[in-house]
């Protein structure tokens, strides 16, 4: 889940404008004790925007920061949203990402600071769908993911799954269609990417093992191009049938 914290009357504002537009969002307004709420939030592995001064997020933050590999995404907002900084877990998290994206939709700067982005990024793209889901469908759904996300197809390195759809007619002919490999991994894989998920589904893991097939399949893919922590560059997006994710990583 997604939490928005405002300090001020036009940081609520704002906040209000962020939870109409972020799915699984809840904008709180000087929540009350200010310092264990947030901590909590965060310890609990909720996504954090901050619209308030860097650095009483840090004095906040600082006693239940763990690592980049654990810790949820973390942003800072001004009041005035002119600016946007991923605080924690640029690259590992997908901060960096989500602040571009928050930044586009209020024609805002997002501040980057992380190293490496002048490195040629890897790219994999992770999917799910449920049973005997036809080529046509997947293709358009990858294809619009990837307009969505700036990207061609000649950008991409695999298309990924979970080892139950090792047999999906429907992604083998995807993947050959497009000269891409079709690499599937088990749940105990899967699972070592858990930490950085945008979101997590209940019911994915009742039914599969994992928290998110097409985001855990990205990431963990992505990660094996380099050897290098990837991050996610497009969220899981979904139809009525498939989902799709994109995750990048940097060569070491």
């Amino acid at each position: 889940m997604i939490r928005i914290i405002a300090l001020t009357e036009a940081g609520q504002k704002l906040g209000r404008q962020l939870e109409a537009e972020l799915a699984d969002s809840q904008l709180h307004f000087k929540p009350q004790p200010f310092a264990e709420t947030v901590q909590r939030y965060f310890s609990d592995g909720n996504r954090l925007i901050m619209i308030c001064a860097t650095g009483i997020v840090m004095r906040t933050l600082s006693p239940v920061i763990a690592n980049k590999h654990q810790d949820p995404a973390v942003l800072v907002l001004d009041e005035k949203g002119e600016f946007v900084i991923p605080l924690l877990s640029g690259h590992e998290g997908g901060a960096n990402q989500w602040a571009v994206e928050i930044a586009e939709y209020l024609s805002a700067t997002a501040v980057i600071t992380t190293a490496k982005p002048y490195l040629q990024p890897q790219y994999a793209v992770g999917m799910g769908c449920e049973r005997g889901c036809s080529e046509a469908h997947l293709r358009q759904h990858l294809e619009q993911c990837l307009a969505r996300a700036d990207l061609t197809i000649e950008q991409i390195s695999s298309i990924n799954s979970i080892d139950i759809k090792a047999d999906e007619q429907g992604l083998i002919a995807l993947a050959a269609s497009l000269q891409l490999p079709f690499q599937c991994w088990n749940k105990q894989q899967l699972a070592t990417v858990e930490a950085q998920l945008t979101m997590r589904s209940e019911y994915v893991y009742n039914t599969v093992g994992v928290y998110g097939v097409a985001e855990s399949a990205a990431l963990f893919a992505a990660q094996q191009l380099t050897g290098d922590s990837a991050e996610i560059v497009f969220a899981k997006h979904k139809t009525d049938k498939a989902t799709c994710a994109i995750a990048r990583s940097f060569p070491l």
